[in-house]
């Protein structure tokens, strides 16, 4: 099974989007922060998804 790493995915999209619209740029860093938070606090969040 192909596996992408997440986090340079997610920067490539918030940058593009950035970009596009920088007004976004505020709603984007807060939810890259609350998903990478999440992702600490729980790291088999992703493995409970497959």
């Amino acid at each position: 099974m192909l596996t992408l790493p997440i986090a340079p995915l997610i920067a490539l999209i918030a940058g593009v989007l950035i970009l596009v619209m920088p007004r976004l740029l505020n709603y984007i860093v807060a939810i890259y922060l609350i998903i990478v938070g999440l992702l600490g606090l729980f790291p088999n969040l992703l493995n409970g998804l497959q």
